[in-house]
């Protein structure tokens, strides 16, 4: 280990003259802060060769914990000790705020009410381009062949356990509408039912009045099969009031897909420097400021004019 690394790690020994200076410590925290929140010296520490930090107690009003910390240092080979910085640092026990969180991390299910606005992120995680028959469905679209054949193997494993119809049959036609129970529910079942959604989560509510674009044309909305599927669908958007619940195509919020987009960051424009434009300088004062003042003759001048005379 050579001498170098040796003398770094050893700690530093404070400059006597730089540790004396703690009234000269004290005016300045004095100075920088209101009188009589700079409490008692606490201790000090050597910053370097010549550079010492005294730390005073803080009686400030809501920084309990904090402390005065004021360097000061001395040149080489002078005995004048001169203040370099002075600021207010937390202590160990300070009482500190919390860690700031970006809204769109701090936002939670829930926090949005009528009128508020929720901007999508144009590669937001939770949504896919809508398939038009154009071009293949993305790999993880519930129309691709990779998704289809997982759900037909997931199916297999759980429908195993379970008589299922046979293709083509009357039977297997009826479970595919969901009618082998032995009731349904009635037209007027489902209008009584359509009533009541409609009135938590439809057009009339405070949300959608505010709502910018209504749920029919938001890619958070889950379609629903029958005839409850023309006027109704499923929302899927975890930070909307209505999530998981069946509501009205007419209904909306401010959580819509596409009504608002993240905006851009703001880039700051390119430096200008105009170098063909000309300065207007005033010579003369104006005619409001006063008198203009009259340039004493010279000594040549008043030679010739005293000798002509």
């Amino acid at each position: 280990m050579s001498a170098a690394t040796t003398r770094s790690r050893t700690p530093r020994t404070p400059d006597r003259l730089c540790v004396e200076a703690v009234e000269l410590a004290r005016a300045a925290a004095e100075e920088a802060a209101f009188p009589g929140v700079v409490g008692a010296h606490v201790s000090a520490v050597a910053e370097g060769d010549r550079v010492v930090t005294h730390f005073f107690e803080s009686k400030e009003p809501g920084y309990r914990g904090w402390r005065w910390a004021v360097t000061v240092a001395r040149a080489s080979r002078a005995k004048n000790v001169t203040l370099d910085e002075t600021v207010l640092l937390p202590g160990d026990d300070a009482l500190l705020a919390p860690e700031w969180v970006p809204w769109s991390e701090r936002l939670r299910p829930g926090d949005m009410g009528p009128g508020d606005l929720l901007p999508t992120e144009a590669d937001d995680l939770r949504l896919e381009p809508g398939w038009s028959g154009e071009d293949a469905p993305p790999p993880n679209s519930v129309v691709s062949t990779e998704m289809a054949e997982l759900v037909e193997a997931e199916d297999a494993d759980v429908t195993d356990r379970v008589t299922v119809p046979a293709r083509g049959s009357i039977s297997a036609v009826a479970e595919e509408l969901g009618m082998r129970r032995a009731r349904v529910l009635s037209r007027y079942g489902l209008h009584s039912a359509a009533d009541r959604w409609d009135e938590s989560f439809g057009a009339k509510t405070p949300m959608a009045q505010a709502a910018p674009a209504s749920c029919v044309s938001c890619g958070f909305l889950v379609a629903v099969g029958g005839s409850l599927g023309q006027a109704f669908g499923v929302c899927a958007n975890e930070f909307s009031p209505a999530d998981g619940r069946l509501v009205s195509l007419s209904y909306g919020c401010g959580g819509h897909s596409e009504a608002a987009v993240m905006p851009a960051p703001l880039r700051p424009a390119p430096p200008v420097l105009d170098s063909m434009a000309s300065d207007e300088f005033v010579l003369r004062p104006a005619e409001d400021t006063g008198p203009v003042p009259v340039p004493a003759p010279d000594a040549q001048a008043v030679d010739l004019d005293l000798g002509h005379s």
